[in-house]
């Protein structure tokens, strides 16, 4: 039970798929430059992201351990966990627009479909076999990193916007430093669990 809270934590925190892996980083860069509506979509991406993870990762790990090895075709992982990933955004989004209508869920599809963090889960899932509930915590501290990191950039981003940045930094070039900053910020993290 610890080896499985002390995953979750380090995938969150230490091992970030933005930060430590920059995987998923696009979402970053894309924002509207409203504080509502952003926020309301960051955490509608954010939700909607740990579900795919959480519900990619867990089929992809059964998948592969449990049927693509049994029958010797571990090779074809890829085959499997691409339209697996790709076909899961449409069912995730439809139960959240359902479950949670409050939320901009509608618009999401693309920022989903390209996020590569939800892909490389399920490769760093097939690496080494902890288990099916180490790779529960792994799929739901990936997604929940991603919300965090998601939600600090975006009020990061707010801030700058409200402060005068000279003209050669505004735009897309605050926003490289302000993630640069953030993932310095997390290297803190990196003496919270030793192995």
């Amino acid at each position: 039970m610890t080896d499985i809270l002390l995953t979750l934590i380090s995938t969150a925190l230490i091992n970030n798929f933005i930060l430590h892996w920059p995987l998923g980083v696009d979402p970053l860069v894309q924002s509207t430059r409203t504080p509502t509506i952003e926020r309301r979509q960051v955490h509608a991406l954010g939700i909607a992201t740990t579900c795919l993870m959480l519900l990619s990762g867990l089929l992809g790990y059964a998948a592969y351990h449990w049927l693509l090895i049994p029958l010797g075709l571990a090779s074809l992982h890829l085959f499997v966990f691409l339209p697996l990933s790709v076909l899961l955004i449409t069912p995730v989004l439809n139960l959240l627009e359902r479950a949670l209508p409050q939320l901009p869920f509608s618009g999401l599809w693309p920022l989903l479909l390209g996020n590569a963090g939800v892909l490389g889960l399920s490769l760093f899932g097939m690496q080494g076999d902890k288990g099916f509930g180490d790779h529960t915590a792994l799929s739901l501290g990936a997604g929940l990193g991603f919300w965090l990191v998601l939600s600090l950039f975006s009020d990061l981003r707010q801030r700058t916007l409200n402060n005068d940045v000279p003209l050669p930094f505004r735009g897309l070039p605050i926003d490289l430093i302000s993630a640069g900053l953030i993932a310095v910020a997390f290297l803190g993290f990196s003496g919270l669990i030793k192995t």
